[in-house]
């Protein structure tokens, strides 16, 4: 098993739909950041399903620390100068 790859410093704001169901990349190894492109395979990982229950905008982690997954909890701050 690999460990997830930092894909960022600082989180990437994204408008949801409500009911609508997104892949959030675990493994910081996808293209297509914050959301899963297969780019997990042989590593062990695997993407994070995220419900939108409202038209919103959220805050998806890029840094792949954080403790509330798929979503930023300021994680990248405390690692980074």
């Amino acid at each position: 098993m690999s460990d997830a790859v930092r894909a960022g410093n600082a989180p990437v704001a994204v408008e949801v739909t409500q009911g609508k169901r997104y892949f959030w990349c675990a493994c910081g190894r996808s293209a297509k950041q914050p959301f899963c492109d297969g780019s997990h395979q042989g590593t062990g990982l695997s993407p994070l399903p995220y419900e939108a229950t409202q038209n919103t905008r959220v805050f998806f982690c890029l840094c792949k620390q954080t403790a509330t997954a798929p979503l930023c909890d300021g994680s990248h701050k405390l690692d980074t100068p």
